[in-house]
């Protein structure tokens, strides 16, 4: 049986070819049964859509092949904690447990800011498992962050 951490590698190999297409390096990856059954990186960029995020696109590629809106008994792993809008889909998708990275201290909703993975008034809670690959997972984010803050400095001497 496959760990939290082959996973999360599986999710950060997503999350590069994020960074690769100039996207903000998110990665998500799907599992039921053990087996990769959906994966996804950020293309709002890419895209212009709001909506793609790395856990959406995973999410919808998943009912799709497996020709239902109910992931019960499946786990999300994911490189960065899951946005409100995403933390929403995982609820209703019936996702049972969510495996994170990096927290995220401007946006995170599976227990930073707030935890809407475990709320009791929703019909549905998610198992969350957080801090899996932290360090590698937060050091693709910073880097990225890191690299587009001088490309902007350097865009500005230029003019």
């Amino acid at each position: 049986m496959k760990n939290d951490e082959y996973y999360m590698m599986l999710a950060l190999e997503e999350a590069k070819e994020a960074e690769a297409r100039g996207e903000v390096p998110i990665g998500a990856v799907l599992v039921y049964n053990d087996e990769v059954v959906a994966k996804g990186f950020n293309l709002r960029e890419t895209e212009q859509r709001s909506v793609a995020h790395a856990e959406i696109l995973a999410i919808d590629e998943a009912c799709r092949k497996l020709g239902t809106w109910r992931l019960e008994d499946t786990t999300l792993y994911v490189t960065l904690e899951p946005c409100p809008m995403c933390s929403g889909a995982i609820v209703l998708s019936r996702i049972k447990r969510l495996v994170y990275g990096a927290p995220d201290p401007k946006g995170g909703c599976a227990g930073t800011l707030m935890n809407l993975l475990q709320e009791d008034r929703f019909n549905h809670q998610v198992e969350v498992t957080a801090g899996i690959l932290q360090s590698e997972c937060g050091s693709l984010l910073t880097g990225f962050f890191r690299s587009l803050r001088q490309k902007k400095r350097e865009n500005r001497s230029l003019k």
